[in-house]
């Protein structure tokens, strides 16, 4: 998809947030969205299931809500977005950047965060079950309530103070 067509898609996204008949929820299903520049655009409730994402710019990016499942997010550039309630299960989020992204709500089962920069990002209430996060940056993050059951956290840089045995996380 060309930057232009999503301009259209996200054109019609807003007048379907604000009630208008005239617009459309986004549905990016499956589109290649390799490198596309979605700086500070509101993807509230939009459906990017199965997506490629690789390398975008989502920074700032509002997807509360929106429908990430099984979407390609590797190296995309997530600082700042707000990911709240959004169902990223198996995602890939290898090497991708979320410094400061909030996840409050957010539902990671069985996601790759292999090398993710999660430096202060919100956490609270997240579903991390089953999700692997080798190698990736939660200094500063926030994992109040967050649901680890069965997370590899294994070679995690983890929050001062937080200790959480990589072995008990995954029974």
């Amino acid at each position: 998809m060309k930057q232009k067509d999503l301009e259209k898609v996200l054109e019609l996204h807003a007048l379907w947030l604000q009630g208008n008949k005239d617009g459309q929820k986004a549905d990016l299903r499956k589109v290649d969205l390799h490198g596309i520049n979605f700086h500070r655009a509101n993807l509230q409730e939009a459906n990017l299931q199965d997506a490629n994402l690789r390398d975008a710019n989502l920074q700032e990016v509002n997807l509360y809500k929106a429908h990430l499942q099984k979407a390609d997010l590797r190296d995309a550039d997530l600082h700042e977005a707000n990911l709240w309630g959004a169902d990223l299960r198996d995602a890939n989020l290898h090497d991708a950047n979320l410094h400061g992204a909030d996840l409050h709500e957010a539902n990671l089962q069985n996601t790759n965060l292999y090398g993710a920069n999660l430096w202060g990002v919100n956490l609270q209430d997240a579903n991390l079950h089953g999700a692997r996060f080798w190698g990736a940056n939660l200094q500063d993050a926030d994992l109040e309530r967050a649901k680890l059951w069965a997370a590899d956290l294994e070679g995690a840089k983890l929050p001062a103070g937080i200790k959480i045995d990589a072995k008990q996380a995954s029974k």
